[in-house]
């Protein structure tokens, strides 16, 4: 049996001029949310693949992708080109472990990202396992500009659905806004500012964190979380701290 199945462009929304979703009908394996797949399409006799997480729930079809468009890049040039008809590859497994089944329970789960890494969170966010094991949920999304913050009518529906037991703080890093927090999200750690506006303390006894974005923001985030007694988790050394580097794919 092939690794690929043959994917169908049905959807596209350009946020930015280099912020696209794109949604593929594909016949894939079942995956759970927090996983990722590869797209790929075949360029100058040689199929080019890169990575890219799951932005839809299991449950829900079509498939759809989220993805900074890289100038100079192999693929994402190609991808965003895509319209709705086109056709593109899919690989038929999903991969990864940064998912809820890897997570050990607490009172909140904290979900920090920045730029593109937010789309695995939403994935996670609507499907029962959260809301099952956590009182709260925090999602943070930190971006440069305030027009990449995105997915905002998906957020308002999560919070609809989970009234009180959600809480969603935007963080824009290169422009003042008046609603977002200022600078990074380890920098918003240190001051108290992210835990003051989510109202809530992250604490090893409470907390549980999966971090996706940036490696300099993963990196970052950890040793300020290690600084406050939190610790990588490992299923030999059960801690709070999960992560996953999601880099711009080229």
């Amino acid at each position: 049996m092939s690794q690929w199945v043959a994917g169908r462009i049905c959807g596209k929304r350009c946020w930015t001029e280099k912020l696209v979703s794109l949604q593929v009908e594909a016949e894939v394996a079942p995956f759970v949310a927090g996983q990722f797949t590869r797209l790929a399409l075949d360029l100058d006799g040689e199929r080019v693949a890169r990575p890219y997480s799951f932005v839809n729930p299991p449950q829900e079809r079509p498939l759809e992708f989220y993805f900074v468009v890289v100038p100079d890049g192999r693929l994402t040039p190609h991808l965003e080109r895509l319209e709705p008809g086109d056709h593109l590859w899919v690989a038929r497994q999903g991969s990864g472990f940064f998912v809820l089944q890897e997570v050990p329970d607490g009172r909140e789960l904290w979900c920090l990202s920045t730029g593109t890494g937010m789309g695995v969170f939403l994935s996670i966010l609507r499907t029962p396992e959260p809301w099952a094991r956590f009182e709260r949920v925090i999602l943070v999304h930190g971006v440069r500009y305030a027009r990449e913050l995105t997915y905002g009518d998906i957020l308002a529906d999560i919070g609809r659905q989970h009234p009180g037991r959600f809480v969603m703080i935007p963080m824009v890093s290169r422009e003042e806004t008046d609603f977002a927090l200022p600078g990074r999200i380890p920098g918003a750690i240190e001051n108290g500012s992210l835990e003051e506006r989510a109202g809530v303390q992250l604490a090893p006894e409470r907390s549980q964190v999966m971090i996706c974005g940036n490696p300099d923001m993963v990196r970052d985030t950890r040793a300020v979380l290690e600084r406050r007694g939190l610790r990588r988790h490992r299923r030999q050394a059960p801690g709070h701290i999960t992560t996953e580097n999601y880099w711009r794919s080229a």
